[in-house]
């Protein structure tokens, strides 16, 4: 399981990596649909994938603006969501943290140009 967490992105930038990954790792979960929060908070939109090896290959999805993403589990699931996102998006790595049994990777994501 890896926890996906968004920030710097607006509801339907948030919605189009949501959906990359459901597509690319199908699951039987409703989609989520991102909510703007109240007031005038910054947001942040998680979700969690169950990534499995046999994933759906994605092509270049767009986006509006630049988007923080912040993967956290396990070493295979997160190198595997990160795959998943490289097929949609241009990816930068911004740090990483690793623990005995899971990891962290900061992303930013980009339109495939």
């Amino acid at each position: 399981m890896v926890t996906v967490s968004l920030t710097g992105t607006s509801r339907e930038d948030a919605a189009t990596v949501f959906d990359v990954l459901r597509t690319a790792f199908p699951t039987d979960r409703p989609p989520e649909v991102p909510e703007d929060p109240p007031g005038s908070r910054p947001a942040v939109w998680t979700a969690e994938f169950a990534p499995a090896d046999d994933r759906i290959p994605t092509g270049p999805a767009p986006l509006e603006g630049p988007v923080s993403a912040t993967l956290q589990g396990g070493y295979l699931a997160v190198d595997l969501l990160r795959e998943a996102l490289n097929g949609a998006f241009a990816v930068q790595e911004r740090g990483t943290a690793s623990g005995d049994q899971e990891k962290e990777v900061d992303l930013r994501l980009g339109a495939k140009r």
